[in-house]
C-alpha cells in the first residue's frame, strides 16, 4: 500500500491560482495524500474555492489562521496537522506534473533517501512556460544551501517517520531556505532528481521580485536565524549578488 503523503500548501490571497494547484494534486497518479491547505487570512475567494474542491474530496483539508501570520507559520501549522510519513510542499500557486508524487517517492525509496528535490520550469502569471528550466544538483549539503540553494519549494519532499516535524523560521521570505538549513541539521544530504515534476509561477507582485527586501531577507537568515559570523554573512551576502548580477544558478 503507498505510504499516506501530506502535501503543505499555505496560501494567502490566491484566488486566481488555487484552483490549478488543486487539480494538479488531483491528478497525481499516485493518490494516497491529504492536503493540508492553511490559509494565512486571504481577503479573496481563496476559501470558498477550497471549501468547494473540499466538499467533493475528504481529501483535501483547510485551515483559516486567526490572525495574517505570513507563510512561514502557515507551513508551520499545516505540518503540525500532518499526519503522513512524508511531507511534501506546494505553494498554492505552483503545479505538479501528474506523476510527480509517484516518481518522487520511488525515487526516495529506491535510494533510502530521507530528503529531496527535483527540477522545475517556470511559467508566467498566466501559466505560460517561460523557456526556463531550474536543474537539481545530485545531493547539497548545508553549505551548498547557504551558498546558492539550488531547491524550489515545491519540489521538496522529506520523510517525517524519520526526520520528524520542525517550525519553520519566521521570516517573511527566504523561511523555506530556513527550513532546509534546519532539516540539514539532522540530514546531511538533500538528494535531487534531476527531471522537471513542478512548474513554478513567476508573479509580478511578488516579494521574490524586490531584490532589497531579499537582501534584508537574506541578511536575516545569515545573522539572525543561522548566527553566522559576520564576515561568514558578509560574504555570502557577496556571493548571492553575484549570483544575481550574472544570472548563475
Amino acid at each position: 500500500m503507498e505510504n499516506l503523503v501530506s502535501i503543505i500548501t499555505p496560501s494567502y490571497n490566491c484566488a486566481g491560482f488555487i484552483a490549478e494547484t488543486i487539480e494538479s494534486v488531483q491528478n497525481q497518479t499516485y493518490q494516497n495524500w491529504e492536503m493540508i491547505v492553511v490559509d494565512d487570512c486571504s481577503t479573496d475567494d481563496t476559501r470558498t474555492i477550497v471549501e468547494s474542491y473540499q466538499a467533493h474530496d475528504s481529501r483535501i483539508k483547510y485551515y483559516y489562521l486567526a490572525l495574517n501570520s505570513g507563510a512561514a507559520v502557515a507551513r508551520t501549522k499545516a505540518m503540525e496537522l500532518a499526519s503522513g510519513k512524508y511531507i511534501a510542499f506546494l505553494d498554492s500557486d505552483d503545479v505538479w506534473v501528474p506523476t510527480k508524487l509517484e516518481k518522487q517517492i520511488a525515487f526516495m525509496l529506491a535510494h533510502q533517501y530521507n530528503f529531496t528535490c527535483t527540477a522545475y520550469a517556470h511559467m508566467d502569471e498566466q501559466g505560460k512556460p517561460l523557456d526556463r528550466i531550474i536543474k537539481t544538483k545530485r545531493k547539497t549539503d548545508y553549505n551548498g544551501i547557504l551558498l546558492s540553494c539550488p531547491v524550489g519549494n515545491s519540489t521538496v519532499i522529506y520523510n517525517a517517520e524519520n526526520l520528524g516535524k520542525f517550525t519553520v523560521p519566521n521570516i517573511k521570505k527566504r523561511n523555506d531556505d530556513a527550513l532546509w538549513l534546519q532539516i540539514l541539521k539532522k540530514e546531511k544530504f538533500i538528494y535531487g532528481l534531476n527531471q522537471v515534476l513542478t512548474r513554478y509561477r513567476i508573479r509580478q507582485n511578488s516579494i521574490s521580485i524586490n531584490k532589497i527586501d531579499l537582501f534584508k531577507y537574506h541578511w536575516q537568515l545569515y545573522r539572525e536565524i543561522e548566527h553566522l559570523s559576520l564576515p561568514r554573512s558578509i560574504f555570502h551576502i557577496c556571493f548571492w549578488i553575484f549570483l544575481k548580477v550574472f544570472h548563475v544558478k
